[in-house]
């Protein structure tokens, strides 16, 4: 087991990217047009040994409001409006496949939100058939959905099975009673372990479990208790965030009522708990966030080497471009990262006029794309070793990083990194912090440290 001190924990308590890409998505720009998309899209579809695409499908919708969500969502108890979306985006495929081409492999599928539960078994399995018809979903690939526990059952669970999900994710965030009425999202413990138990019986290779520390109405002891709930569940993967309170970014976060917030040095002290309790629990610390157990495909890729990132996060699958489907969704084709629109109305008008709906992105440059390389490295190998990147870039690493050479001796000195004359690693108790090791080689931060409110790295 890493023990890690608090002091340490106190001293990283900061905000940083999560560098599901980078550059980070706040740097993309309205200067990249669906044009710019469009041809990045028939570039990749004349490339004839492309490797299998990996698709994200966004659902906006919720019934009820969480308070401390900061995800691009709709508030409705009007499913109606689920068939009017799954007609947009079975035109936005048809606009995409249109400059891709058809039948591309597919190796990785995402569906996130909102609650994507919110569509019936029915829109599902249409969504499901829709995208069949214009993609190849290989076997053996992963096909993930999130799941808000209040909204399914057994049966829907066998649904999902049947259409092909094989990984699922649900939502607990916690178990205390206060805590749940505090953030608007009120779900018996009870009703999690049955659909844990459920799944495994359908026989999902992957069961995930969110948490999320720092909420309102939380101690450490509560906290605890729902720590030892997760351990009796004991699902596959664990996701801990860490609540970041920006009542001005978004809105449903002014109800929460700050007094109930817990203080810095007790959220500080969740975050202890929670990784003696993992680790207790003999969960691997795969990176940021993410916990695993041993024989886990995740922990198993962490140990090869063969861990990578995209946009959901960490991933088995080859590092690959991901086609991002409906509003707010953010996709990479080649050397570009692309956005929807952000509003239901904008990206409706856009598809009504026979346009993709991407109102923003990025094109990348070759310092971009090193340093790229370099982020992604860290946090899913651990370690950069320099001739890799030389040779890859055609740069002298100590010369063209001089400036964040410099500033890896206080991570040596803090034990979060060794430097030697073959490269950077990441050291054990580095892992949890590897973060802020990748902060050091992002040129837009270190240029300009407050133009954005990240989240936090723990």
């Amino acid at each position: 087991m890493t023990t890690i001190s608090p002091q340490l924990l106190q001293r990283y308590d900061v905000s940083g990217p999560r560098y599901t890409s980078y550059p980070t998505a706040d740097r993309f720009v309205e200067a990249f047009t669906a044009a710019d998309y469009a041809q990045a899209l028939q570039q990749r579809g004349q490339q004839a040994s492309a490797l299998p695409l990996s698709l994200y499908v966004h659902i906006p919708f919720c019934e009820s409001l969480c308070y401390y969500c900061a995800c691009n969502k709709i508030i409705t108890k009007h499913h109606e409006r689920g068939a009017q979306y799954l007609a947009l985006l079975s035109r936005e495929v048809e606009l995409q496949v249109a400059q891709l081409g058809g039948g591309r492999s597919v190796s990785q599928l995402h569906l996130g939100g909102g609650t994507p539960t919110f569509l019936s078994d029915d829109e599902l399995a249409q969504l499901m058939a829709m995208l069949r018809r214009h993609f190849q979903l290989v076997p053996g690939g992963e096909y993930s959905i999130e799941v808000d526990p209040r909204t399914v059952n057994s049966q829907r669970l066998q649904a999902l099975a049947r259409l092909g999900f094989n990984r699922i994710s649900f939502g607990v965030q916690d178990f205390d009673p206060e805590v749940q009425k505090a953030v608007h999202r009120v779900q018996p413990a009870e009703l999690v372990f049955a659909l844990v138990d459920e799944a495994r019986r359908i026989g999902f290779e992957s069961i995930n479990v969110d948490l999320i520390y720092g909420l309102p109405r939380q101690t450490r002891e509560s906290f605890l208790r729902t720590l030892g709930q997760v351990g009796h569940l004991r699902p596959d993967r664990i996701a801990l965030y860490g609540y970041a309170h920006l009542p001005q970014r978004f809105k449903p976060q002014r109800r929460i009522v700050p007094a109930e917030l817990p203080l810095a040095v007790d959220k500080v002290g969740m975050l202890a708990d929670a990784l003696d309790s993992f680790q207790g629990e003999g969960y691997v610390y795969v990176g940021m966030d993410h916990f695993a157990l041993p024989d886990d495909p995740l922990a198993v890729a962490k140990r090869q080497g063969r861990l990578h990132r995209n946009f959901q996060g960490y991933s088995t699958q080859p590092d690959c471009d991901l086609i991002a489907l409906g509003v707010s969704a953010i996709g990479r084709i080649g050397a570009t990262y692309s956005q929807n629109a952000k509003t239901i109305d904008e990206y409706r008008d856009l598809i009504e006029q026979g346009q993709l709906p991407v109102t923003r992105g990025l094109a990348l440059n070759r310092d971009d794309l090193a340093r790229r390389a370099v982020i992604m490295a860290l946090m899913c190998q651990g370690q950069v070793l320099f001739e890799s990147i030389e040779l890859a870039w055609m740069i002298d690493f100590r010369s063209y990083f001089a400036a964040e050479m410099e500033r890896l001796p206080a991570l040596a000195d803090q034990g979060l990194v060794q430097v030697s004359k073959h490269g950077i690693e990441v050291t054990a108790t580095g892992w949890y912090f590897v973060r802020a090791v990748a902060m050091v080689f992002d040129r837009y931060l270190q240029a300009d440290r407050h133009r954005v409110q990240f989240s936090r790295i723990l």
